[in-house]
């Protein structure tokens, strides 16, 4: 997707999700089919581990016609209803009030909303109200804090009192634990717990999953506002370099092998794709 951007591909801009894929397939592994998730701006994870496939997010992307909104939503807000993604959304703390309200539904359903957010989230006004109308209604809503240290290019530490986001959770008496946002195992241990906790009636469930994005913000965010050596040391702790030293070199040659393969196939299916008609219809018309 860099790549791709770079090549203006992908236009606006684009926000990866590099150094934190255990969090959402973590979290998503936990999930039964018809439940629901909200996601960030960096909702490609998210949208991934609920299974939508990578052809159409490519293509969403890059704005064709094949992609899963018609290439209308673009990087940042994309909907895929059939794998349970009810949104990603661009404000933040948007994710946490849309799983809310899918919570209210889901609570007849026998269903689980899920929402992803980052740490900048935690200071804003959805955070605390959510949480709280949550655990008074009872709501089967799980709520995951993907800290990666930076609301954007701030630290978190500068913004946040306290340190410690998922206490803000614990002192509402919802059931809250913080785990190793890069250890994909522990991430799908603690979603396991939370989700049947959750599905049991038992009222909303709250995670902080400690992780890192290797890249900027956005497309136009250098990092350079990082301390020197910052970067190299969470690489060390990469999610996928994690998961690959649990298996023998076979199977992790294969498993490259088969993504990059369908990687590569994705990207190809969506450039041969074509733009939506009606956007094709302006450009005509304005063009010179």
């Amino acid at each position: 997707m860099q790549r791709l951007f770079l090549r203006n591909e992908i236009h606006g801009t684009v926000h990866l999700y590099g150094g934190q894929q255990a969090v959402a397939v973590g979290d998503c592994s936990a999930l039964l089919d018809d439940d629901w998730v909200a996601a960030t701006y960096q909702g490609h994870g998210a949208a991934l581990a609920r299974g939508m496939p990578p052809e159409a997010l490519a293509a969403e992307l890059m704005g064709r016609s094949t992609g899963a909104c018609g290439g209308r939503a673009g990087s940042m807000n994309i909907v895929d209803l059939e794998h349970g993604l009810i949104g990603c959304f661009g404000i933040v703390g948007g994710s946490i009030a849309a799983a809310t309200g899918a919570g209210m539904s889901a609570a007849r359903e026998g269903r689980v909303a899920v929402a992803f957010f980052g740490d900048g989230a935690a200071n804003q006004g959805y955070f605390h109200e959510c949480l709280n109308f949550a655990q008074v209604m009872r709501l089967p809503v799980v709520y995951v804090c993907e800290n990666n240290g930076y609301g954007e290019f701030t630290p978190t530490d500068a913004v946040t009192a306290g340190g410690d986001i998922a206490a803000r959770a614990a002192t509402l008496g919802m059931p809250a634990q913080k785990v190793d946002g890069n250890d994909l195992e522990a991430v799908s241990a603690a979603a396991r717990a939370a989700v049947a906790n959750t599905r049991a009636a038992s009222g909303p469930a709250f995670i902080e999953a400690m992780t890192y994005r290797h890249v900027g913000h956005s497309k136009s965010d250098p990092g350079a506002y990082r301390p020197e050596g910052e970067l190299d040391k969470w690489l060390e702790r990469d999610p996928l370099s994690v998961v690959r030293a649990r298996l023998d070199e076979k199977q992790a040659a294969e498993a490259e092998r088969v993504v990059e393969e369908r990687i590569e196939r994705a990207v190809e299916t969506a450039l041969a794709a074509p733009y939506p008609e009606a956007a094709m219809t302006r450009a005509r018309e304005y063009a010179p």
